[in-house]
């Protein structure tokens, strides 16, 4: 079972990239604002508080979200403003903050495990909050608990703009009133599937027998029992400790020639962002390697918005090479690493204007899950076909 030690944070910014925009934008305050896909075609990737009164939502066709809210703010986004207030509020809480993990652009899990033999854990949480919101300008909520998945349920709870704490005794209460939906790890499938047994709200998953749900639902079904009645051991990761992705290619014979080496980075980020997309991660910072002929080994890395596009790292990746490729030696290695990963790539797609590209991104990643990650490529990479290993280590 659960130890009842543990004290966990989730903090959440509201309404993160409408709250940016505001930020940038005071005539923006109080009137319904929405974010995404500029075109009739595009897509609402978030949505302010007074624009969901009308009954936007995220993920709503935009064509949708303004035959219900006409008077709205379109917005189509800028993902370089929304990483530098990310950031922002990643270093107020680093230098607070004993141990923290960035789970998404806007939200962090932090372990104050502990803290409580020194100060109160809820009043230093709740200074932290008023420090963020101090220094940023951003609102933000949370929720404190014995573990990740009732601090998220909690924080959800405490929107907008507010703050929740739920001590270990108080869990089974406090999950047992609300819709299933309210879970992590249940999305709208598993919510279908649910509903069609009748079960709406978490206190139906407390009173079942977890063999019922193993057998209904296999080992998610274990998973929901577990989450429903508070039960997760999941550990806050650091999030210096966060994995990158990182391949690397070592060429038979040494080369000079650039333009296989291009073609060849173009095959690379092809495969990384699958590998991105496919857990769905974004990335915050590329590093280009090279080795030469002697062995001597040069890297030069670029912060970028977050992503999770091929189109945008490739030609990243070809303008760190160019400004690292200095001496016109013989090459012996090359290696791409994407780091600083958060979740949220579904959100990213989003801002897209052009549907039909994130339609193409959706189609290549399909037929790459079926029949192996080399099964489509770029016809840019299509004359080389190098033998590259890709491998995971921890970021800088």
């Amino acid at each position: 079972m659960e130890p009842t030690h543990r004290n966990i944070v989730h903090f959440d910014l509201d309404t993160f990239f409408v709250s940016v925009e505001r930020l940038m934008n005071s005539s923006l305050n109080g009137k319904p604002v929405i974010i995404g896909g500029t075109s009739g075609r595009g897509v609402v990737a978030s949505c302010s508080y007074e624009s969901r009164r009308f009954g936007v939502r995220s993920a709503m066709p935009m064509k949708r979200a303004l035959q219900l809210c006409p008077d709205a703010t379109v917005i189509r986004g800028d993902m370089e403003s929304y990483t530098k207030y990310s950031n922002l509020v990643t270093e107020v809480i680093a230098d607070k903050a004993p141990l923290y993990e960035k789970a998404s652009i806007d939200e962090h899990y932090i372990d104050i495990t502990g803290m409580d033999r020194f100060f109160g854990t809820l009043k230093w949480t709740h200074e932290l909050r008023q420090s963020i919101i101090r220094e940023t300008g951003l609102p933000i909520s949370f929720g404190l608990s014995a573990n990740k998945t009732v601090a998220k349920v909690a924080t959800g709870e405490a929107k907008p703009n507010g703050e929740l704490y739920v001590d270990q005794p108080g869990i089974i209460p406090f999950l047992a009133p609300l819709s299933i939906r309210k879970i992590p790890m249940i999305g709208e499938k598993t919510y279908i599937n649910l509903r069609n047994l009748g079960i709406d709200k978490v206190a139906l998953l407390q009173q079942m027998p977890m063999e019922m749900l193993e057998r209904l639902m296999g080992k998610n079904g274990i998973d929901i029992w577990k989450r429903a009645r508070g039960i997760d051991n999941a550990p806050v990761q650091p999030y210096w400790e966060q994995k990158s992705m990182s391949t690397e290619h070592t060429f038979e014979q040494d080369t000079i020639d650039i333009a296989a080496i291009n073609n060849l980075l173009t095959t690379m980020v092809e495969g990384l962002c699958y590998d991105l997309r496919s857990k769905n991660k974004l990335t915050a910072c590329i590093t280009v390697k090279i080795r030469y002929a002697n062995f001597d080994t040069h890297t030069i890395q670029k912060r970028i918005p977050y992503t999770a596009f091929d189109h945008i790292l490739m030609s990243t990746a070809k303008e760190l090479f160019q400004k690292l490729y200095t001496r016109r030696m013989l090459i012996r290695l090359v290696g791409v690493r994407l780091s600083h990963l958060v979740g949220g790539s579904q959100q990213l797609h989003m801002f897209e204007d052009t549907p039909e590209m994130v339609s193409l991104y959706q189609a290549l990643d399909r037929i790459r899950h079926r029949f192996g990650k080399d099964a489509v490529r770029r016809a840019v990479a299509g004359s080389s076909k190098p033998n590259t290993q890709l491998s995971e280590a921890n970021s800088d």
